[in-house]
């Protein structure tokens, strides 16, 4: 019989009396990723520069491994298929006065600090939110979803609840949502903006985009004249703020809907078999392109795929 070679799929076959084994294992390039080393494309060039072994040995581009085998990079080691190296995606209701860092020359507090500690992986913040602004973290362990996440290209949504200095007017809104403000690296173009009232010169306003620039919200209301007073992340993505997740409190997503996350940007092809949880939005019928059910099966209420228009076709 013909074998490939699992290790690298490259080489000639060589022959065996064994049954053929074709396509064994996972790309290690998508294990690392998922163990939370990084993306896909920056473990091929960790791969590609000897930065990664595999059982003791070199690994090569195009190796594949199951679950057993040891892997080992310049900064921690995993053994492929241990429970611990699941996905895992992790909310938190981050308070104003933290950064979102590991590490910062004037000594602030970071949300890094009060994240429960990992054996083997590490914690990837999935976007980032500016010192004084609150709201909606999530972090996961997994590279190649934290690249889904925040791509440019995926284009997920982030929605926000905004307290400004002042009221806006009709044309401010209609430049917002139609023509886009005018910022120093590149126009910006809200998908909502909804007015939420309030008291005395303090107004707010609840505003949706699709992008994630350093600063972007606040830069926009003040291109505006309209100082942001407050910020809050109220969603990102499919998942919502959790209403009883208090400030500088944590919850990890169980099984299920870790599972529906995935399967949302792609990297699973099968559909989740949990019911949606709580942390997971229904929109209204009208603004989902909703997969056709398989019989017998309701249909997962998350919104269409990042990256879609309404009519599910590519922006």
């Amino acid at each position: 019989m013909i074998r490939k070679n699992r290790r690298n799929p490259d080489e000639r076959p060589v022959e065996d009396d064994v049954a053929t084994e074709v396509e064994v294992g996972e790309r290690l390039q998508k294990v690392l990723a998922q163990a939370g080393f990084g993306s896909r494309r920056e473990m091929e060039e960790w791969i590609a520069a000897g930065r990664v072994s595999v059982n003791g040995e070199p690994a090569t581009l195009g190796m594949r491994v199951v679950a057993g085998d040891l892997v080992k990079t310049e900064r921690r080691t995993i053994r492929v298929g241990e429970r611990e190296h699941a996905v895992r995606i992790l909310l938190y209701h981050k308070p104003e006065g933290e950064i979102v860092s590991r590490d910062d020359p004037e000594g602030r507090a970071s949300v890094f600090d009060k994240l429960p500690k990992l054996r083997g992986q590490k914690w990837i913040a999935i976007g980032r939110l500016d010192f004084n602004t609150s709201g909606l973290l999530i972090f996961t362990t997994s590279g190649d979803l934290a690249n889904r996440l925040m791509h440019p290209r995926f284009e997920v949504e982030r929605e926000y609840a905004v307290r400004v200095q002042g009221t806006m007017t009709e044309e401010q809104i209609a430049l917002l949502l139609k023509t886009g403000v005018e910022l120093d690296d590149g126009a910006v173009k809200f998908e909502k903006v909804e007015d939420e009232g309030g008291e005395g010169f303090n107004h707010w306003y609840r505003v949706m985009l699709k992008e994630g620039r350093n600063r972007v919200v606040r830069r926009s209301f003040d291109a505006l004249g309209l100082p942001v007073s407050r910020l809050i992340r109220v969603r990102f993505g499919l998942v919502n703020l959790p209403p009883r997740l208090k400030r500088g409190m944590t919850a990890e997503l169980g099984e299920g809907e870790v599972a529906q996350v995935l399967d949302w940007v792609g990297l699973t092809g099968e559909e989740a078999d949990a019911e949606a949880p709580q942390l997971v939005r229904k929109p209204p019928a009208n603004n989902v392109r909703r997969p056709r059910a398989a019989a017998g099966r309701p249909r997962t209420p998350l919104r269409g795929r990042p990256g879609q228009t309404k009519a599910g076709g590519k922006r």
